[in-house]
């Protein structure tokens, strides 16, 4: 069973993504390698903030590696948060504040469209490759649900009456923008 090291110190992401990966792959944490060090996301894009992190562990560690990067992405405020998602308030994972600074932002808007968008980077034998994956939906008006993490309780997903956050874990995973990208990584490694 090939062993990846999942480049991410959030833990929800980690049983997320364990969830979806389920025994095709041993998945090891940063804990798991002994790595206790910040890495720091200086990118201005999905894209190269998930490079940045498994390119840290693979050059220090020497490990097949992923790393990602996601965020909310509302068109109404032109794309933010975007990258600074998990600091848009200011505190990095201060989730409510986040949330309040949203809502406030929409307050008078009356286009709630939003997507979440998840970007993984695998460095695999040393060969880098990027999966992607999107789910669309809209902001709403006020918080709903107790499951999940960040935005999760004012994102309706298209097709849904709920939020993110009234979802169990596996109805999320069969749909979110990190299983998505996921399910991508996962067929890319069947192949290798």
């Amino acid at each position: 069973m090939p062993e990846l090291v999942f480049a991410t110190n959030n833990r929800h992401k980690v049983d997320e993504v364990s969830a979806a990966i389920g025994d095709k792959i041993k998945l090891l944490t940063l804990d798991d390698i002994n790595c206790h060090d910040d890495i720091e996301e200086t990118g201005t894009t999905f894209r190269k903030n998930a490079s940045i992190k498994s390119h840290f562990i693979f050059d220090k560690y020497q490990f097949n590696c992923f790393g990602d990067d996601s965020g909310l992405e509302i068109e109404a405020l032109n794309g933010e948060p975007g990258v600074y998602s998990a600091r848009y308030a200011g505190t990095h994972g201060n989730h409510a504040a986040n949330i309040d600074k949203v809502l406030e932002k929409l307050e008078s808007s009356p286009n709630r469209r939003a997507r979440f968008i998840t970007v993984i980077s695998l460095l695999w034998e040393g060969d880098e490759h990027f999966f992607e994956g999107t789910v669309e939906g809209t902001i709403r008006h006020e918080r709903s649900g107790t499951q999940g993490f960040g935005y999760d309780p004012i994102f309706q997903p298209d097709g849904y009456d709920i939020t993110f956050a009234e979802m169990s874990m596996e109805e999320k995973n069969s749909i979110s923008h990190r299983a998505k990208a996921v399910e991508k990584l996962v067929e890319f490694l069947k192949g290798v």
